[in-house]
């Protein structure tokens, strides 16, 4: 009984880290998209390393030990949030949309 337990309680840890580092990821996109004029600047990838650090506090606020993060973990978040930061502000930037 007890594996149950530990095993959905599990699973819904890597729900809420995959949730909050996917949508950080879109949200950094449209954060970048409305901070920077010059997409071939730097900018937009510091908004994103700096939502990876909001991520982190959500994370905490929804009940996710990030004290327990291994390096492995902290990469899969970053990873993440990378790459829905990079596909959806490609995306906006090809078309052409300013917000």
């Amino acid at each position: 009984m007890t594996e149950t337990v530990d095993r959905k309680a599990s699973h819904r840890r890597s729900l809420k880290v995959t949730t909050i580092a996917t949508l950080g990821g879109v949200a950094a996109a449209f954060a970048s998209e409305v901070a920077v004029s010059n997409p071939s600047s730097r900018t937009g990838l510091l908004v994103m390393f700096g939502v990876v650090l909001v991520e982190l506090a959500a994370m905490r606020l929804f009940g996710v030990d990030v004290t327990e993060f291994g390096m492995k973990d902290h990469f899969y978040v970053l990873f993440m949030t990378f790459a829905l930061w990079f596909v959806t502000w490609g995306v906006l930037l090809s078309e052409g949309v300013s917000l």
